[in-house]
């Protein structure tokens, strides 16, 4: 019996091995087929190998019908020869047999947007990432792809990404624009070294994008985002650029001297006033909405919105914001203030015609 027992013992444990030699065989061929360097798919585990292989199928179905999307006259991505180009390479995107002209042009989009690529399905997993990622965030493209948004961003932040994740029939015809700040998990120290997600901080992204909807039903709508991280700190990057500092109810405690050639008002003249006085009454919503964002997420750009100039007129303008601790008080006590760096994006516009009182009689002193 004993001698029975054991040659049984023994052919299971050689159909186990069978088994586990026959998965990983297949999991080895499965690997290589994901359109990644051979240094990557190296260093990939059972299950990343499954995930990443979804999200390639999932991307590649939205890559195969972008051209019969774009066809349709909606908004999308219109570079056909870009998917044709794709689709002809063997495996995918990434194996050096691309095109050299369409990894360049790839490049030099991504360079040019200061911030990386996102395609979310619209019960929020993570598609698509451009490699870039990991300049921004220290979590690389292969970590990212396939794992769900809400793993990564800030639970406050939740009820407002799936609002943008939403899709009505109406927004769909049209391919409904987003345009949303969301914070999210950063492996990226202060000093742009790389830390365990243990250790992550957040990072607040403007994400801008619109809707993408698939023209099979068996496919999942999804939208295309361009991520562009907030600075901490802000430059002053030419002429066209002021700085002010603000109470958090946005009356103005300091400006720089910039604000009399670009608005015509003095820094004096601004000083305890608030910052709604001086925009246009059709912004003030605009303005709202990036207050809010700042005052909940700790940084904000407002968009483009309309500032009155002394004397009669408005100048387009974008506002970067940030909440950063006073140094009037001691550490345990500092109020917080609220640093703008402010940018000109046109000349005067109607400069004869005053739209508030207060234009007036500032430029009457």
């Amino acid at each position: 019996m004993t001698a029975d027992k054991e040659k049984r013992r023994a052919i299971s444990r050689e159909a186990a091995r069978r088994r586990r030699k026959v998965e990983s065989d297949k999991f080895g061929e499965l690997s290589g087929l994901l359109p990644l360097q051979p240094s990557v798919r190296a260093h990939l585990d059972k299950p990343s190998i499954i995930r990443l292989t979804l999200s390639y199928m999932r991307i590649h179905t939205l890559l195969k019908e972008n051209v019969g999307f774009c066809a349709n006259g909606s908004h999308g991505v219109k570079s056909h020869h870009v998917v044709r180009a794709r689709e002809n390479c063997q495996p995918g995107w990434f194996e050096e047999s691309q095109d050299f002209r369409v990894l360049d042009e790839r490049s030099m989009y991504l360079r040019t947007l200061e911030g990386f690529l996102m395609v979310l399905s619209s019960d929020g997993n993570m598609i698509f990432l451009s490699d870039n990622v990991s300049k921004y965030m220290g979590l690389t493209q292969t970590e990212l792809m396939g794992h769900n948004i809400f793993e990564y961003a800030h639970p406050c932040d939740h009820e407002e990404i799936k609002h943008n994740l939403r899709v009505t029939a109406e927004g769909a015809c049209c391919g409904e624009r987003r345009d949303f700040l969301m914070r999210i998990k950063s492996a990226l120290t202060h000093r742009g070294r790389s830390a365990t997600l243990k250790s992550a901080t957040w990072k607040v992204l403007h994400c801008q994008g619109r809707v993408k909807v698939c023209v099979f039903r068996s496919s999942t709508s999804c939208l295309l985002l361009t991520c562009r991280p907030l600075p901490l700190s802000h430059t002053l990057l030419n002429t066209h650029t002021f700085a002010s500092q603000h109470s958090m109810d946005m009356k103005f405690t300091y400006c720089d001297q910039r604000v009399t050639c670009l608005l015509g008002y003095s820094p004096e003249e601004l000083l305890g006033r608030s910052v709604y006085d001086f925009c246009h009454t059709l912004d003030a919503t605009c303005l709202q909405k990036s207050h809010f964002n700042l005052c909940w997420k700790t940084q904000s750009v407002s968009g483009q919105y309309r500032m009155l100039v002394k004397g009669g007129g408005y100048v387009w303008v974008e506002s970067h914001s940030a909440i950063i601790p006073s140094k009037s008080r001691p550490a345990a006590h500092q109020p917080l203030l609220i640093l703008c760096i402010t940018y000109i994006l046109s000349g005067v516009e109607e400069p004869f015609l005053q739209l508030s009182v207060d234009q007036t009689r500032l430029y009457s002193k």
